[in-house]
């Protein structure tokens, strides 16, 4: 059942996406990748997907932003052709909310003629893809066909660069510790379906649930997980810290998550790339402390949520303090 439709939702997007390209109509989609026959005589990008998707600066894309499913009759906010401004801005990869088990996106993809534009389009300009998907636990079934559908999702040779699982819903399965049971079952079959293919973990972060709310999920199963994943992305929102916490400076709040996160993995070596605040409420001195902390922790990347909200010339200092760090690493 499962491949019959993920076979069927990348036909659909293939379809919708020549009919694009064309111009023999469908769906009422951005158009602006007439340019696709020159995507395909170029080449497909590298098939192999590797952890260093994950290196550098990154940004964040959800399908309230981009999916128009999710608009109510309205225009998303964005489309494909933002992908130039974020090549412009430094961006490396762009995480695209991919999949949603929502009823506005009844199919194992959200638009994914949609979808399929993005992917060629990043691409195309050089960046790289991570589709990611929000498990709700309560049907693992379901869960696994939504990453399995990011996973083998291609239009016109281009595939995802990466899948990544973001776990941190909680209301699903009540009690901690199955539902850390069910987590740890749905990493490890991903894991299998993927054929041992890199997978990033979007996780909450430690000093979430280790200090600041220990009720939130305790007990992770860091240990279970540490073999099922290949790049750590705790959410380390220091904007939603309280002042008075001492933990609302991001270089503080940074090098703590990290720490704590390797500790946990029992991994020293841990890749970890940290997702930092909400993006409408981090200042200059905030980016700049922001990437201090990556730098001084050996990070693997950074990114903040999302493209949409943080400010067009924030995006540039913090990619080019992440690209001056590598360097001189």
């Amino acid at each position: 059942m499962v491949v019959g439709v993920v076979a069927g939702v990348v036909l659909l997007a293939l379809v919708q996406l020549m009919a694009i390209v064309t111009d023999d109509g469908g769906p009422p989609v951005d158009r602006s990748l007439a340019t696709v026959p020159a995507i395909v005589r170029a080449g497909a990008p590298d098939d192999d997907r590797s952890v260093d998707t994950y290196r550098g600066y990154g940004t964040w894309v959800d399908v309230y932003d981009f999916a128009p499913s999710f608009q109510n009759g309205g225009t998303p906010v964005l489309g494909p052709d933002v992908v130039d401004a974020m090549v412009a801005s430094g961006v490396r990869t762009v995480y695209l909310q991919a999949a949603q088990l929502d009823e506005r996106s009844p199919g194992a993809l959200v638009d994914p003629a949609v979808v399929g534009q993005f992917l060629v389009r990043a691409q195309r300009a050089g960046l790289k893809v991570v589709g990611w998907y929000l498990p709700r636990f309560t049907d693992l079934d379901r869960d696994l066909l939504h990453l399995r559908a990011i996973a083998d999702f291609e239009v016109l040779g281009h595939r995802f660069d990466g899948v990544a699982v973001d776990i941190e819903w909680t209301e699903g399965v009540p009690d901690h510790r199955q539902r850390s049971t069910a987590l740890v079952e749905l990493s490890e079959r991903l894991r299998e379906a993927t054929d041992g293919e890199p997978l990033g973990a979007i996780v909450l972060s430690p000093v979430h649930i280790e200090v600041v709310n220990t009720r939130k999920w305790p007990d992770f199963p860091w240990r279970e997980l540490e073999p099922l994943y290949d790049v750590w992305l705790p959410m380390s929102y220091w904007t939603e810290r309280r002042a008075d916490s001492g933990l609302r400076d991001p270089r503080t709040y940074v090098r703590e998550n990290i720490e704590r996160l390797r500790v946990d993995l029992d991994d020293p070596e841990a890749r970890v790339h940290v997702i930092g605040g909400i993006g409408d409420e981090i200042d200059d001195r905030q980016a700049a402390r922001f990437v201090e902390a990556l730098d001084a922790m050996d990070a693997f990347g950074g990114s903040i949520y999302d493209w949409n909200t943080l400010a067009p010339e924030r995006h540039g200092v913090m990619a080019l303090g992440l690209a001056e760090g590598e360097r001189e690493g």
